[in-house]
């Protein structure tokens, strides 16, 4: 009976267990393509308490990923014709529409046709699906960096001071308050420069920007909807 007591122990204590040699397997790879990091978990210690882990790291794929970048993207399907159609068509009415607003306004020496709003239509009506295409994020980073323009300027004067000022404060604005949106970062500049719009003073902040966007997020549903259900 001892005899059988005792074998049943060694086998509890000192038989190892019947895990694979490579239970798991993990790659890691850098959003820079740099490095790739594979873990590979070795088999289970006779305790049966701990597991050893080993890391091989390659980065003999960095070079393909580098040139990866300088090449077109690689996508499932090509678009079809509806979906270069109708962004470019909502593109096309929002400048007309931009335009006459500019015949209007034109005694008042205001343009609503800034480079700005051009970028806003590609972000909009292309990539509708983006952070940066989200309402919230344009019209926070449109207001904000607006005002950071004018600050700067009022402070600095034009120059590359108030340049180099204000379009570092508009990124740190928009990284802060996770609102990333590519074309705000324009409005600063474009006010420094722009001699016709410092009698706007802070009303710059809504005007032609944030104003323009509304009709542009009006344009973008429809550019939307006739993507989703005309296609061809």
């Amino acid at each position: 009976m001892g005899t059988q007591i005792h074998a049943r122990l060694n086998h509890l204590f000192l038989q190892q267990p019947s895990l694979p040699a490579l239970s798991s397997r993990s790659s890691i790879a850098g959003k820079c393509g740099s490095r790739k990091e594979n873990r590979v978990f070795g088999p289970w210690k006779a305790n049966g308490l701990r597991r050893t882990e080993l890391c091989v790291r390659s980065s003999s794929n960095a070079g393909v990923t580098f040139w990866e970048n300088w090449a077109p993207e690689k996508s499932s399907k090509s678009p079809s014709l509806s979906d270069v159609l109708w962004p470019s068509a909502g593109a096309f009415a929002a400048m007309a529409i931009l335009g006459k607003i500019d015949q209007v306004l034109a005694p008042k020496g205001i343009s609503m046709t800034i480079a700005p709003l051009g970028a806003v239509c590609a972000v909009l009506f292309a990539t509708p699906k983006t952070p940066g295409a989200r309402k919230y994020n344009m019209f926070v980073a449109q207001i904000g960096c607006a005002a950071i323009g004018v600050l700067a300027f009022s402070i600095f004067g034009p120059g590359w001071l108030a340049r180099s000022t204000a379009l570092a404060a508009a990124l740190a604005f928009m990284i802060f308050t996770r609102t990333v949106h590519p074309p705000a970062a324009s409005l600063p500049l474009l006010f420094i420069d722009g001699g016709k719009l410092h009698h706007l003073n802070f009303w710059y902040a809504l005007f032609p920007g944030a104003a323009g966007c509304l009709l542009l997020c009006f344009i973008q549903e429809i550019v939307c909807y006739l993507k989703d259900n005309l296609k061809f």
